[in-house]
């Protein structure tokens, strides 16, 4: 399946169009424009590559800049706000904090973006810090974040007997 995508490379140059072979292990990728054919795209180059809903996108729309309190993709996930090179700031959902390799995912804040998903070159950012949920409309914040896993145990035979050990 196609989908649509918007690369923002690190020189601000955008290249939009379609593609079937995004792979964040693999180096380049290539995007299908409307004028151009076939583009093929260094990761390398990419500051970030958008999976959007609409070319347009929605330019009277104020996205959101902190995950709202209740949101269910707020579970397992850790929100955070990643500083570009060139200062642009972008805000997001990922499930590794801090992310391994040279490029990983990440969701849009606001669940109503045009961005679908939005995979990051970590050489094109600057800073990366984690974000707090907004209060719920009540002002009670204690549902916005799930609680933490409870410390798992494990029990281990040593020969003699089975004994409890912390795996934290």
């Amino acid at each position: 399946m196609a989908h649509k995508v918007v690369a923002h490379f690190i020189d601000h140059g955008i290249v939009k169009g379609t593609s079937m072979d995004v792979d964040p292990s693999r180096p380049v990728c290539h995007v299908h424009t409307a004028d151009r054919g076939a583009v093929e795209v260094d990761l390398g180059q990419v500051k970030a590559l958008f999976f959007v809903k609409d070319f347009n996108g929605q330019p009277d729309y104020n996205e959101r800049q902190a995950p709202a309190a209740g949101d269910a993709r707020l579970r397992g996930s850790h929100p955070v706000e990643i500083t570009f090179r060139d200062g642009e700031r972008l805000g997001g959902l990922m499930n590794r904090y801090p992310p391994q390799g040279p490029f990983f995912f990440m969701l849009p804040m606001d669940p109503a973006s045009n961005n679908l998903r939005i995979l990051v070159n970590r050489e094109a950012i600057d800073g990366m810090k984690r974000v707090e949920p907004e209060p719920a409309a009540d002002g009670n914040s204690t549902t916005a974040v799930p609680p933490r896993r409870p410390r798992r145990t494990t029990w281990v035979f040593d020969g003699k007997g089975i004994r409890e050990v912390s795996a934290d």
